[in-house]
């Protein structure tokens, strides 16, 4: 997409017989985007999703293989996927609830680490973790029953927007017209370039290298995490069974190194980080996927609507910010979004459009401060344990530790970490 108009154009075919008018248009294939459309049809709006792929439904994951993309699903995160009736439609026995999380700090000091627990806590779990195509599925199922919401599977070649609205141009030629657009179109988002909406964008110079393992002594629902020493971040998710998902930040130079790697190379690998913590905590581990890197950084959106002339544009999920790994908490700041702006437009004046100015920029303001301070304690814990002077590796050990011992800071942190979401 190349193009973008604040008005239609001289000759433009917005008004066409081509063109379709309808209330909202998600454009996005991601598990936020197909959320998203469905949450709004749920509301009784005309809802058209577009995005490449959408052709196809997202095979249903079988057997001992899990997906690559895996994810921790926060209790908002569920409450969202509950209030649009697709929590319980999932296959549950490919999901793990996790009761415990345990942080290592990078001396290797026994005082050195961080416990929460959902019992202390007073909460039944901390989070799920689940794939992706898991959730996917799930959704692509319950959008075909929602007779609200089409699905188109195009590309888009030109926006235009304006006063009342925007129109989205198809490579197949088709034009739809929609009082709201939502962009869940990714980091890259191309409507976001589009609308001249600039971010804020810095490179980690971290790739996340991903694979899942089998271990032989049982996860305890628990999710592990090692700061090491030199700004490497390893984190070990539990997964249904004696099975875990591996998330390790490291250099774009170590990841290729890594993905080198064979059985008994990654044994000797493990043996040698975090004084072979890793395997005294798990056992032996036996990789049990391809592993697989992407790079790391962060990204956050000037606007998450469109600019003041024609603010008919909402943007959701990666498209309005991209956060290290290190929280997990990236794709469920994504479904915040999504949660608030079901929030406010179910619970609309009648005499206002899903596209009114108002509303929008009710939800600019809410999703601002979550996405600005979350990314904020992201970002300064990742630049502090990659610090390598001794005076900051004694502090931020240190400040484990005595986080560890204040149950009202853990009790603030866990809060922190679960959401809120409300839609009664």
């Amino acid at each position: 997409m190349s193009e973008v108009y604040a008005n239609s154009p001289p000759n433009s075919p917005t008004h066409s017989a081509k063109t379709r008018s309808v209330d909202v248009v998600v454009v996005g294939g991601g598990i936020a985007g197909k959320a998203c459309a469905l949450g709004l049809a749920q509301l009784g709006l005309k809802t058209i999703e577009i995005a490449p792929d959408l052709g196809q439904a997202t095979p249903s994951p079988q057997g001992h293989q899990w997906g690559k993309r895996i994810y921790a699903f926060s209790p908002s995160s569920q409450k969202l996927l509950a209030h649009l009736q697709i929590w319980d439609a999932l296959d549950h026995s490919r999901m793990q609830s996790v009761r415990d999380m345990r942080i290592y700090g990078d001396r290797g000091e026994k005082d050195d680490q961080l416990h929460l627990s959902a019992f202390e806590a007073g909460t039944p779990q901390l989070a799920w973790i689940g794939e992706s195509n898991l959730i996917e599925h799930t959704l692509d199922q319950a959008s075909r029953f929602q007779n609200k919401l089409e699905r188109i599977s195009d590309a888009i070649e030109r926006l235009e927007v304006d006063a009342d609205g925007g129109t989205l141009h198809l490579k197949n030629g088709e034009a739809i017209r929609a009082q709201l657009i939502i962009a869940a179109d990714g980091a890259n988002s191309p409507i976001r370039a589009s609308l001249g909406i600039t971010t804020s964008e810095e490179s980690y110079s971290q790739s996340a290298v991903v694979a899942n393992w089998n271990c032989t002594y049982p996860h305890l629902e628990t999710a592990f995490q090692w700061f090491l020493p030199g700004g490497d971040i390893v984190a070990m998710l539990p997964l249904p069974g004696k099975q875990l998902s591996m998330v390790w930040s490291t250099s774009p130079e170590h990841a290729i190194d890594l993905l080198k790697l064979d059985q008994i190379q990654w044994q000797e690998r493990f043996s040698s980080i975090a004084n072979g913590a890793i395997g005294k905590q798990l056992g032996k581990l036996t990789l049990n996927s391809t592993p697989a890197a992407y790079p790391l950084r962060k990204i956050q959106a000037k606007r998450f609507i469109g600019p003041e002339v024609t603010p008919k544009v909402i943007l959701i999920g990666d498209a309005a910010h991209v956060m290290h790994p290190l929280a997990g908490q990236g794709l469920n700041l994504g479904l915040r979004d999504v949660a608030v702006l079901l929030n406010i437009l179910g619970k609309r004046e009648s005499f206002r459009s899903p596209s009114d100015v108002v509303l929008l920029r009710r939800y600019e303001r809410q999703r601002q401060g979550d996405t600005s301070a979350l990314l904020w304690v992201t970002d300064k814990l990742k630049k502090l344990f990659s610090a390598s002077s001794n005076t900051e590796q004694q502090l931020r050990n240190w400040g484990l530790g005595l986080v560890n011992k204040s149950h009202f800071i853990k009790q603030r942190l866990i809060e922190r970490a679960l959401g809120d979401i409300d839609f009664d």
